[in-house]
């Protein structure tokens, strides 16, 4: 319905709270925006681990109260998730939970493995069993493989043989273990309630539950929590940090702080950036909601146009709806966004939004505005040309899907149909986004503009994705 890159999931974990499936759900309710296609909680009570999982959001499937009475004890780990193709199947659904000879384990994963096929292959060729697509099970099967003794032991040797982006939380009959890749691709910090220690992918989930922020977990860095406190690790081999600026752009809720820097305030000096890089005359500012807001509050802010809603929002589209005939044109768009004629008739208009990734949507909001008595429509993209796909848990479509890698700003001009187009530059983008604060070193990995991949993965036939499950 909306040409948006789609991020892949959200985790939250528990420890030492009566309560902890109650506060799991409400960590995952504010994670939602990670992922709508399924979600699922694991819970322990110290001697037994037990799941709820299912498809949708996190209030349909936990909309009964027995549920969470199925889910006792104080610790507790959850999973919101967003699937590609081939990965819809409540099979899929995460935490992934196993019994091995060690006991059970739950998992929930928040990112991709790019050597998880090759290894998968491995796996099979030597015996094991498959249950799921995901990349997630691969780590399971390593750490099931293992020799070693202690939790952390068996942990470590399993990533060692992985490579990719993962925040990973795991959930044992006793204790809780999270773990963030050395490139720290995804977001993963560190909470504190009532005494209980809390992991979450993003800090909104902490402020809903009225949690203490404690800090980032920093990359490559492994955190064991039992009966005896917190313990913290650096068990892999360091490597120049390299967090998705992509979370900044569109991906993380605008009251989280991740990499160190809140992210609304982010979004507005990448919109006051883009106002100094490509200015223009014009009588209104208007964000393509919600995403593009706080850019286009900066962008108004710095060039002194005023801000309007001039496009509103229906938030009550699901993810699927019944397409109509021809008669009604665009419907895809029309459904979840509608200009404000009284606002933008006979104006001149500064559109903003956070990216273009096929071009197909941004050409029929434009022609919307246009029909809504626009008098000219100028379009600005608080990010840079996004040219090449992730492969760091980010679902995007292949590179020649994507309209940027093949046209130039001028094309993409003429085929959006704007007045005028301008990008935040990938110089300007780092500027306004400042250096992500994290065991004092910094860089964004910004692979989607730039093509400079931090870790090495299989060559790909027509740089299609990987699979993302």
């Amino acid at each position: 319905m909306f040409d948006k890159f789609n991020d892949e999931c959200g985790v939250f974990g528990i420890y030492g709270h009566p309560e902890a499936a109650n506060l799991t759900y409400l960590g995952l309710y504010a994670l939602q925006h990670r992922g709508q296609e399924s979600c699922g909680i694991v819970s322990s009570d110290g001697a037994r681990l037990r799941a709820h999982k299912g498809m949708g959001l996190v209030a349909d499937v936990f909309k009964q109260d027995s549920i969470f009475e199925s889910l006792p004890g104080s610790n507790a780990i959850g999973h919101v998730r967003y699937s590609t193709a081939g990965g819809n199947d409540f099979k899929n659904c995460q935490p992934i939970l196993v019994d091995y000879h060690r006991g059970s384990i739950a998992v929930a994963h928040n990112g991709n493995l790019v050597n998880a096929q090759e290894v998968r292959n491995d796996l099979e060729r030597k015996g094991s069993i498959f249950s799921t697509v995901a990349d997630t099970e691969v780590i399971m099967h390593l750490l099931a493989r293992s020799e070693c003794d202690s939790l952390t032991e068996r942990v470590t040797m399993a990533l060692n043989q992985v490579k990719g982006a993962y925040s990973l939380i795991f959930l044992t009959e006793t204790r809780m273990l999270a773990v963030r890749d050395p490139n720290g691709f995804r977001p993963l910090v560190l909470g504190k309630l009532d005494g209980a220690y809390i992991v979450a992918s993003e800090t909104c989930a902490l402020d809903l539950i009225e949690a203490q922020f404690i800090r980032e977990i920093e990359p490559g860095e492994m955190i064991l929590i039992d009966k005896t406190g917190l313990q913290s690790f650096r068990p892999f081999e360091q490597t120049q940090p390299s967090p998705c600026i992509f979370e900044h752009i569109y991906f993380a809720r605008p009251d989280s702080t991740i990499f160190g820097q809140q992210v609304y305030q982010v979004r507005k000096d990448f919109g006051r950036q883009l106002a100094r890089e490509h200015p223009v005359e014009a009588d209104l500012v208007v964000p393509i909601p919600d995403s593009g807001v706080p850019a286009a509050i900066g962008y108004a802010e710095e060039s002194g146009i005023p801000f309007q809603l001039g496009l509103i929002r229906n938030h009550y589209v699901g993810r699927t709806f019944i397409e109509p005939q021809q008669s009604i044109r665009h419907f895809g768009v029309k459904i979840k966004l509608n200009p404000v004629r009284e606002i933008i008739e006979g104006k001149r208009v500064v559109v903003i939004d956070d990216s273009i990734v096929r071009g197909t949507t941004a050409r029929k909001i434009i022609k919307m505005i246009r029909n809504a008595g626009a008098k000219e429509v100028h379009v600005r993209i608080s990010c840079p040309p996004t040219s090449y796909p992730c492969f760091y848990g980010i679902d995007t479509p292949t590179r020649k899907e994507l309209i940027s890698s093949s046209h130039t700003v001028e094309e993409i001009n003429r085929y959006i149909t704007s007045d005028t187009l301008g990008y935040l530059s990938l110089e300007g983008m780092h500027a306004a986004a400042g250096a992500p604060i994290i065991d004092g070193r910094k860089g964004y990995c910004d692979a989607c503009f730039s093509g400079s991949y931090p870790v090495r993965f299989p060559r790909l036939k027509d740089d299609s994705q990987l699979g993302l499950f």
